[in-house]
């Protein structure tokens, strides 16, 4: 299909009564959806719009009360089984959608829309370009570079060069206050705290314990007045590293969640924090969504501009791995403090 066909696809569609964006993502591949969601959301306002994620994170998709169903796909804790894609597909198909949208490209993602049935079906091209029969796949396909912009950009340029209506991308999120209580934060507390997600998928992306330790020591002397949230994932990993890293402190923080808030909870704990701390991990893409001022610690791996946020909130200081150390090294402690002073500056 030419560029031109493709530029068209917004305008063959347009009366479309049932839509569907599959993508399948984890958290932050599902908050980077959220603006090109919204652009598909004002593009179709008359039809019923339908979004299929992880299914262990369709809690966080409340947060989104213009999207009429959410589904979900089993990924974590393990993949899908035969059985349950094909009634995955057997489910697509019963719907009859008029338009399903992947921007994912995955090879998974791409054979359900293949198979859902849908009258027209937009695909974007693999950065390899997928294997040869990838374009068959689809009705119409976009082509945009990855790792040259945020990916929430660059879905959002993928929905431009398709035909819809473009406006500078958004995260028009809905996070109810009882998020807030639940944390047993009350709106007062809004601003008096920094969280902190000290934690990632792998040691080799995170500070090292003590400097956590002394990260924080130098966080409560130099703004005495900011309470410390501490959070982690609900996983044995990870909380097992939160048990250890207390047992380091000194003195305990004002609130501790070791994995006992849910996925909106932990987004309003963030929204109303004065400053997030993180390393490349789900919780830096909630900050992002919610406009929090971070500061973040980042291993220099591969594909890094897809998720580096950008702006004058956001400030990102890059490590390496020392050989023989299992943590993320060559970050000065006073330089994360120096730019939690710069974000909080512009907040």
């Amino acid at each position: 299909m030419s560029a031109t066909e493709t530029k068209s696809f917004f305008a063959r569609t347009r009366t479309a009564k049932k839509v569907m964006v599959l993508d399948l993502g984890f958290l932050g591949d599902t908050v980077h959806l959220l603006p090109a969601l919204w652009l598909v959301r004002q593009a179709y306002p008359a039809a019923e719009l339908h979004v299929a994620v992880a299914s262990h994170i369709t809690s966080f998709m409340e947060c989104v009360p213009w999207v009429d169903h959410v589904w979900g796909y089993m990924r974590f804790p393990r993949h899908a089984t035969l059985r349950e894609n094909f009634q995955m597909v057997s489910r697509l198909r019963r719907e009859k959608f008029d338009v399903l949208i992947n921007l994912n490209g995955s090879d998974r993602s791409s054979w359900l829309t293949f198979l859902s049935g849908a009258r027209e079906r937009l695909g974007r091209l693999p950065d390899d370009g997928g294997p040869p029969f990838w374009r068959r796949m689809f009705t119409a396909h976009v082509q945009h570079p990855f790792g040259e912009e945020p990916v929430y950009v660059q879905r959002c340029r993928c929905l431009e060069k398709s035909g819809f209506p473009f406006t500078a991308p958004e995260f028009h999120v809905a996070i109810d206050p009882e998020n807030l209580r639940a944390a047993e934060i009350s709106g007062a507390d809004a601003g008096t705290y920094f969280h902190i997600s000290p934690f990632t998928t792998a040691d080799h992306r995170e500070l090292s314990p003590a400097q956590l330790v002394e990260l924080i020591a130098a966080l409560n002397q130099k703004f005495p007045d900011k309470k410390i949230v501490l959070s982690c994932a609900p996983t044995e990993r990870e909380q097992k590293k939160m048990a250890e890293l207390l047992a380091l402190l000194p003195q305990k923080p004002w609130r501790v969640f070791a994995g006992n808030l849910n996925l909106m909870q932990i987004a309003a704990v963030i929204k109303h924090s004065a400053l997030h701390f993180c390393g490349n991990t789900g919780t830096l893409h909630l900050a992002v969504m919610t406009q929090t001022p971070t500061v973040t610690w980042f291993w220099p791996g591969p594909g890094l501009r897809d998720w580096v946020p950008v702006g004058e909130k956001y400030h990102i200081v890059t490590g390496t791995n020392n050989p023989g150390e299992n943590f993320l090294g060559n970050i000065a402690t006073a330089e994360l403090v120096r730019a939690a002073e710069s974000a909080l500056s512009v907040r």
